[in-house]
């Protein structure tokens, strides 16, 4: 599906694989949205349909956009702490809250905080969150466990502590989280390590996913869809792409895309047949009138 562009028109919006050839977005929607200035965008979710949430690291505001004009609202202050990971599942969001400690349910139609949980008393940065058929869980870069959320009733919020290959360490520990296989086990990222790991959600160990030696420096989000794990490479500027096997025990990094509009991507959601990642521009000094975008590219 990977088709090869040999002439690279940068207004296309392209997807340029690392030592390779250029590729463009097709299709009429725009191939670049516009986020509100200051913003500071980190996390990003699509659907249900042609909609995408953004969620900001400074204020914890929630933006959506319509995928199909670029224009877009804020439907939701926030609490003055970080939004960060983002999933939606119906009329739902669900949010982790960064160094809050927290997470969020949140209305997507209205932007009303639904529910909100005390995920931990510790100091904590709550980085992101992966649905199940039943629940919501969320990763602690600070701390060496998962809490697990129900989607439905009154339930509490669960602690896993992560054993195994897992060695935490100095600065973000884990970070992107994705379900596989409808929730039988949890696709973990650690950013310091730059490695991959299958956790089971019922015992908590990790296995560590081999990439033939491999390593996703400055790991961050990351997106599965079937056996392709997309991982973002914040300050690399690089989405690497990774074919799982049956076990998900071993996986190959098949392609490393880039583009030139890239500036500091930090997650990654599909819509269509398109990915869409926000520039969160951590090199850059943030201001109230810091301009924010985030890239649709056509993989």
């Amino acid at each position: 599906m990977w088709s090869r562009i040999v002439i690279a028109v940068l207004s296309a919006g392209l997807l340029v694989p690392v030592g390779g050839s250029a590729q463009g977005a097709t299709g009429p929607e725009p191939d670049q949205i516009a986020l509100p200035n200051g913003f500071q965008p980190e996390g990003i979710a699509t659907g249900p349909g042609p909609v995408a949430f953004f969620g900001s690291r400074s204020t914890g505001a929630i933006y959506r956009a319509d995928l199909r004009t670029g224009k877009g609202e804020l439907i939701s202050k926030g609490p003055g702490t970080p939004s960060l990971g983002l999933e939606t599942r119906g009329d739902r969001l669900y949010v982790a809250g960064g160094k809050a400690g927290d997470a969020r349910v949140v209305n997507t139609e209205n932007g009303e905080v639904v529910k909100s949980y005390k995920l931990t008393t510790k100091a904590a940065f709550i980085n992101d969150v992966a649905l199940t058929k039943d629940a919501a869980w969320f990763s602690d870069s600070t701390n060496q466990q998962l809490y697990r959320v129900p989607l439905s009733g009154d339930g509490e919020v669960k602690t896993l502590p992560l054993t195994g290959d897992i060695v935490w360490g100095e600065g973000f520990n884990s970070n992107g989280i994705e379900a596989l296989d409808g929730g039988k086990s949890l696709v973990l990222i650690q950013s310091n390590t730059g490695k991959l790991f299958k956790v089971d959600p019922e015992t908590g160990v990790a296995k560590a996913i081999g990439l033939g030696g491999e390593v996703l420096t400055a790991g961050d989000g990351i997106l599965l869809v079937g056996r392709t794990v997309y991982a973002v490479q914040n300050r690399l500027n690089t989405v690497s792409v990774i074919e799982l096997n049956d076990g998900a025990t071993e996986g190959k990094v098949v392609k490393k895309l880039t583009d030139p509009r890239f500036d500091v991507p930090t997650s990654v959601a599909r819509s269509g047949s398109r990915l869409y990642l926000p520039n969160a521009r951590f090199n850059t000094t943030p201001t109230p009138d810091t301009p924010y975008t985030a890239v649709a590219v056509t993989p």
